[in-house]
């Protein structure tokens, strides 16, 4: 009976409540480990705004986390700049990089955009470990630490703060877009580009938009890392992150805002764990990967449906495909496409 009064705003009270208080009865180390779920919420987050909702579907997202930790750390590094100011300067930068990237997704999709935005990852993570005088090689470097002095708090608990805040305005965020206009022309695009253009989507704007706001969400996150690890080096930003990061995207489920934060815990928590029992982090993912995908496609938020049936979230899945490009379903995504922009109107 309890379970039907469970909301979906009760259960983001009670999650973003109990990661609130866990800088007053957690060590540093588990403080360290909640700070990495926060920027692993941050990174889903942003991640799924491009791919879950717009379709665009991207491997740059490592790339855009590392420019926002590398423009952060070199700027306080090489030119003394306070954290305060070199922080929202990451941020732009790799808000950038995502508004650059979306030059050619509005001629390539599928496969030949995602080779694309690989390429631009790979480029990303050879300059950094080769472009030595800038950014110090493979080796990486150490940040100057961050001035909280106003504050009477230490930097492990006043990082943790400022990432559970970020966390939070962030969801905001996402969640404000997606159900705005915004929101409803990503999914259109994302069901069937050639008929939202049909019906007047800008194609130009809202693919800019969708990449510059997941960098954004990813450039924010690399601002994040680099006060809590303290280190910025290129091996945190290699492939093996990009497909850890968008495990957390099939765990939590794709085109859910909730889903999101539950496959940024979910990642946290599961990388703990394989730490711990010295496991190969590699296959641990690959065999959670292939299970999610063939047994529960939609991720972890699904159970959240099936056991509170108070929860109130519209799931956007992504559309699946048939091979018949006149059959009845291209015709119903075309009619959904249609409704849906007659609603934002």
């Amino acid at each position: 009976m309890y379970r039907q009064l469970v909301s979906k705003q009760a259960f983001l009270v009670a999650l973003f409540g109990s990661l609130l208080v866990i800088p007053f009865f957690a060590n540093d180390y588990d403080l360290y480990i909640a700070n990495f779920i926060l920027i692993y919420i941050i990174l889903a987050q942003g991640l799924n705004l491009l791919i879950g909702f717009a379709g665009q579907l991207a491997f740059a997202n490592a790339a855009m986390f590392g420019i926002g930790a590398y423009g952060t750390g070199l700027l306080m590094k090489h030119f003394g700049c306070p954290f305060w100011l070199a922080a929202p300067s990451g941020i732009a930068i790799a808000m950038g990089a995502g508004t650059l990237l979306a030059l050619p997704a509005l001629r390539l999709s599928g496969i030949y955009l995602a080779l694309t935005t690989l390429a631009f990852a790979q480029f990303t993570l050879w300059l950094m470990m080769n472009w030595t005088p800038v950014t110090f090689g493979a080796g990486g470097f150490v940040p100057p630490p961050i001035d909280f002095s106003p504050l009477p708090l230490t930097q492990p608990v006043a990082m943790y703060f400022l990432s559970w805040i970020a966390a939070l305005a962030l969801f905001f965020v996402a969640k404000n877009a997606m159900e705005s206009p915004i929101g409803r022309a990503f999914t259109a695009i994302r069901d069937h580009e050639i008929a939202a253009q049909s019906l007047g989507i800008d194609l130009y704007r809202y693919k800019t938009m969708a990449f510059a706001m997941s960098g954004f969400f990813a450039g924010t996150a690399g601002v994040l890392y680099t006060g809590v690890l303290g280190f910025v080096g290129p091996e945190s930003f290699d492939l093996l992150q990009m497909v850890i990061h968008k495990a957390a995207l099939v765990l939590g489920g794709i085109g859910s805002i909730m889903g999101a934060v539950l496959g940024g815990v979910a990642l946290g928590v599961i990388l703990e764990i394989v730490k711990e029992i010295k496991f190969s982090i590699e296959i641990a993912f690959g065999t959670l990967l292939l299970v999610f995908i063939l047994f529960q496609p939609n991720g972890l938020v699904v159970f959240l449906k099936q056991w509170l049936p108070g929860w109130n979230e519209k799931l956007h899945y992504t559309s699946r495909k048939t091979n018949n490009k006149n059959g009845p379903k291209s015709v119903e995504k075309h009619e959904n496409t249609k409704s849906s922009l007659k609603s934002s109107e």
